[in-house]
């Protein structure tokens, strides 16, 4: 079998990072449709602002979702040789199904795309064996719970602050709501970058375990994280985030329900809410599915009527599609690498 060498692991690293690039590229519309959409904010200052706040994102909550990426492959059941070759094979599905909902228009969950690409590589490789049921069953229950808590925050939320505000002049509130979106965008850019670009992060960690980076003796599900990986993957997350998926912007902002300041804050702030809470815990969820069931939240307070739900349909049935289709490419990708390395 031909082994991983330190060129490999660069060259897969560098397909890592541009994962996490088409990350940002792909959810910028997470970060600021909301604020494009009710106008607090150019598209141009809009990008500049969320890619600011998803790099400083790594001065924040540690690295507790990069953990629980780094042990969705088995590293004491997979042998070390094929693990570069499992997370090329990853990073290939991920990224292909990344770029056909980009072109599409659909918001689709980059995390869900990684975990589905690693999860049919590992199987491709060695079988169920070479996943770790206990995390795959966190993350497929987050998978469903999270926009539901979502779904409920935005709902929550935006009931509260409309009666809080039910005796307030509507030309005032909707200019005090305008400058409180943009404290709910930078909040929401910042949790965007707490939980996903420690998915690259998560996969890095087996890559630099699988050329003996760390060493001798150190525990392949404890492995410590090095601040160059750090501050490439909130940088490439970032650069993602500037250059701005304009296609999915319109049907998160746009097509969902209609937004104005009020409905954007309070959108955001459920979603960063829900988004910082699974950082802190370690769990790697959508923030995709998470801002748009918020979004539908707020919305199904003027009235289920107002909320799309033909739009809504459509993106559901793309997040049924992410995992699987994700998982089927990276087993593919996988039985051909097997040919060409002898494995």
């Amino acid at each position: 079998m031909i082994e991983a060498t330190w060129e490999l692991v660069v060259f897969i690293i560098g397909i890592a990072l541009v994962f996490d690039f088409t990350n940002g590229f792909h959810d910028s519309a997470n970060s600021i449709s909301t604020v494009v959409s009710t106008k607090v904010l150019s598209p141009r200052n809009a990008v500049v602002f969320a890619a600011f706040f998803n790099f400083i994102a790594a001065f924040g909550f540690g690295v507790a979702v990069a953990s629980t990426v780094s042990k969705i492959i088995h590293l004491d059941v997979v042998e070390t040789l094929i693990v570069p070759y499992i997370i090329l094979s990853a990073l290939i599905g991920a990224i292909s199904w990344n770029m056909i909902t980009w072109f599409f228009g659909l918001p689709s969950s980059s995390s869900h795309a990684l975990i589905g690409g690693m999860t049919g590589a590992g199987i491709a490789a060695a079988g169920f064996a070479a996943i770790k049921i206990e995390t795959i069953t966190v993350v497929a229950a987050f998978m469903i719970l999270s926009p539901i808590i979502g779904f409920i925050a935005g709902f929550l939320f935006m009931a509260f602050v409309l009666r809080l505000t039910r005796r307030s002049n509507k030309q005032n509130a909707e200019t005090y709501f305008k400058r409180l979106q943009l404290c709910s965008a930078a909040a929401y850019s910042f949790s965007h970058g707490t939980n996903d670009a420690q998915k690259t992060m998560g996969i890095i960690l087996p890559l630099l375990f699988s050329i003996g980076y760390f060493g001798a003796g150190v525990d392949p599900s404890n492995l410590p994280m090095p601040f160059w990986v750090i501050l490439l993957s909130y940088s490439a997350i970032a650069l993602g985030t500037l250059s701005g998926g304009w296609r999915i912007v319109k049907t998160m902002g746009y097509k969902i329900t209609k937004l104005r300041p009020v409905h954007g804050f309070s959108a955001e702030t459920a979603g960063a809410a829900t988004i910082l809470g699974a950082s802190i815990a370690g769990i790697p969820v959508s923030t995709t599915h998470i801002i748009c069931t918020s979004i539908m939240g707020v919305g199904s307070t003027m009235g289920t009527s107002t909320v799309k739900w033909g739009v809504a349909r459509s993106i559901l049935g793309a997040w049924l599609l992410t995992i699987p289709i994700s998982a089927a490419i990276g087993y593919g990708v996988f039985a051909i690498v097997r040919v060409f390395i002898g494995y």
